[in-house]
């Protein structure tokens, strides 16, 4: 599963990338610095992780991960081809969550594609382009539905007709994901399309140091914009957090994210809410040779969860054994969790839950 960083030129997404995976993209003070897309592997923070390390002493620990693309800046005529755009769209129809960088902060030093600050605007150029290209697919779509329709094909004229909504919602500069439908006609209709607006979406305000713990007037402006879209809105001090990441020790880092009033580095949290858009949730497997987080898609069930560390478990599964992790924290070991009785046998039906922590009983 992927997220993809995408955003003006110059607006601090490879900083951020480089921030978020140390993969050292380069960054500098000039559009089209990316061209092509980087991917980063990067590590979801965890504190359920390191609690459960401490009660089992593992002889390693594997965290669960996501992928975060860096995508080149956007420009106005993307959709049209303009700047590299088809290549650019392409990358970001591959991606499954969009985290859109804004610049908020003023910098007299650091350009700006358009010359001034003003992430509204900004946001909707990319919305535009990312819109039109969405249109484009749309279209091409609703001219081979429409032809069967005519035929008093039911089912064709039921697709026309959500088809017919896109394009009018499109055409008016709403995105997909901010479109009115039913449940089933997104799923069967608007799905296989793969629009890039239908995506879900962060708004990734850069702010500068000053801003970094409260926020500022430009964030509160994006805020407002994006109330209709059900896009979630975070904000953080990408170049601040670039020279944090360089500093060598772990005290040190604490030290100057207290000075920010800062607990933890705006990334740790772009990282979970990246995750959380994704739909992506985690349970963990616990013994002497490794603590390990796995990621599933919310609402998977237990066989599904056992075909992540292996196909052959979901083909055998028998049971799952089940601990939450409160549980686990309360008795301190899956001895203690045994005695209590708050070991759970699980069937195939069973949903899993964030956080638990499970062994899985199979044949082959």
């Amino acid at each position: 599963m992927k997220a993809g960083i995408v955003g003006l030129p110059n607006v601090g997404k490879s900083t951020l990338f480089n921030c978020l995976s140390n993969a050292k993209a380069q960054s500098a003070n000039f559009p089209f610095c990316t061209i092509e897309p980087n991917i980063g592997v990067v590590n979801v923070p965890d504190t359920r992780l390191e609690s459960l390390e401490s009660l089992v002493a593992p002889e390693k620990v594997i965290p669960a991960t996501v992928e975060i693309v860096d995508i080149a800046g956007l420009v106005k005529g993307a959709s049209k081809g303009e700047g590299l755009g088809n290549q650019f769209l392409g990358n970001i129809r591959e991606t499954d969550a969009i985290l859109h960088v804004l610049r908020c902060f003023d910098n007299d030093n650091i350009v700006h594609v358009d010359g001034s600050v003003d992430p509204i605007r900004d946001k909707e150029t990319i919305d535009m382009e990312l819109q039109l290209k969405d249109l484009e697919s749309v279209e091409k779509k609703l001219d081979k539905v429409k032809r069967a329709a005519k035929t008093g094909n039911k089912e064709a004229q039921k697709e026309e007709a959500v088809l017919l909504q896109l394009k009018e919602g499109l055409e008016t500069g709403t995105s997909v994901r901010a479109i009115s439908l039913k449940d089933e006609d997104r799923n069967e209709y608007v799905q296989p399309l793969q629009l890039i607006t239908d995506k879900p979406v962060m708004y990734v305000c850069n702010v500068d140091e000053g801003a970094a713990a409260a926020g500022n007037e430009y964030v509160e402006k994006v805020k407002t914009a994006v109330a209709q879209e059900n896009a979630e809105v975070i904000f953080l001090a990408v170049g601040t957090e670039a020279d944090i990441t360089e500093l060598e020790t772990y005290e040190e880092r604490q030290l100057f994210l207290e000075d920010m009033g800062l607990s933890e580095p705006g990334s740790a949290k772009l990282i979970r809410g990246a995750y959380q858009l994704l739909d992506l949730e985690t349970y963990f497997t616990a013994g002497p040779k490794e603590v390990r987080a796995w990621t599933i898609p919310v609402g998977a069930t237990a066989p599904q969860a056992a075909g992540v560390i292996h196909t052959d478990f979901e083909k055998g599964f028998i049971r799952a054994e089940v601990i939450s992790f409160a549980d686990y924290m309360k008795y301190q070991s899956e001895t203690k969790v045994k005695e209590a009785g708050k070991m759970r046998i699980e069937g195939k039906e069973y949903i899993v839950q964030d956080g638990d922590v499970m062994h899985f009983r199979f044949n082959v």
